[in-house]
């Protein structure tokens, strides 16, 4: 069992910056690969990125990339999801998870993942 928590979201003004985190607690956290979706009110929860257990692959959906970089501290059991040129669509609440399997072909899929964090809201103005 793996416990994820999410912190670091708020409010911000478009063209802004955020950091997330997500700690993880229970067992060892480099076993896993890692990954973050978000939810806006009213759709489908989405992929944002994803990185693997030893932070040399990482992913990300178009909307995202360039601007948001996932990393990760094994020593720290965190997973970070740094957040520049903040747009309005980008506003949803943040989710992380983890997978032991393996990233490859799946990574985008919320159906791929064991384990989530309640989420913490991401808010930006315009």
């Amino acid at each position: 069992q793996v416990q994820l928590v999410e912190s670091g979201g708020g409010l911000v003004q478009a063209g802004g910056s955020l950091r997330l985190s997500c700690a993880a607690s229970g067992r060892t956290f480099s076993n896993y690969n890692m990954g973050w979706f978000r939810q806006a009110p009213g759709k489908d929860i989405e992929f944002v990125a994803a990185i693997n257990w030893g932070g040399s692959g990482t992913y990300y959906t178009d909307s995202v990339r360039g601007r948001f970089t996932i990393s990760r501290d094994n020593a720290k059991n965190t997973v970070y999801l740094q957040m520049n040129s903040l747009k309005p669509e980008d506003t949803a609440v943040y989710r992380c998870a983890a997978r032991m399997k393996p990233l490859s072909g799946t990574y985008s899929y919320t159906s791929a993942y064991d384990y989530w964090g309640q989420g913490t809201q991401v808010t930006v103005s315009s």
